[in-house]
């Protein structure tokens, strides 16, 4: 089964951590994404620019409205993504876990729905 784990942290307090720590950081993240590369549970994943150059669309009363900015206003902002294949939810549990954001934001598991 298909799990999107969905990155989550707070980009004001990312912005405030100092270079050495982002390298080190940055360099798990490499260590990590090859890991589940070799285990053959990767499928995707990108890091996702700040939510300062996202646009959001809407559509109402047949007009399209889009608006500068994420969809809402959170305390965390989406950063990045996964999509791993796991045999079940703990599986994609503990590749979730390993994943050096969930340190200092959260990690949102969800599974795929899958269209025949």
């Amino acid at each position: 089964m298909q799990y999107l784990l969905m990155i989550y942290a707070n980009e004001a307090e990312y912005a405030k951590v100092d270079p050495a720590t982002l390298q080190k950081v940055y360099e798990e993240y490499g260590a990590f994404t090859q890991s589940i590369i070799q285990s053959g549970a990767f499928k995707a994943g990108d890091r996702l620019q700040p939510t300062t150059a996202a646009t959001t669309v809407r559509i109402r009363d047949g007009k399209t409205l889009t608006t500068d900015g994420p969809f809402a206003e959170t305390r965390e902002q989406l950063g990045g993504y996964y999509l791993v294949e796991a045999k079940d939810l703990d599986a994609a549990l503990e590749i979730a876990a390993r994943i050096p954001g969930a340190r200092f934001g959260s990690i949102e598991v969800r599974p795929i729905w899958v269209y025949n």
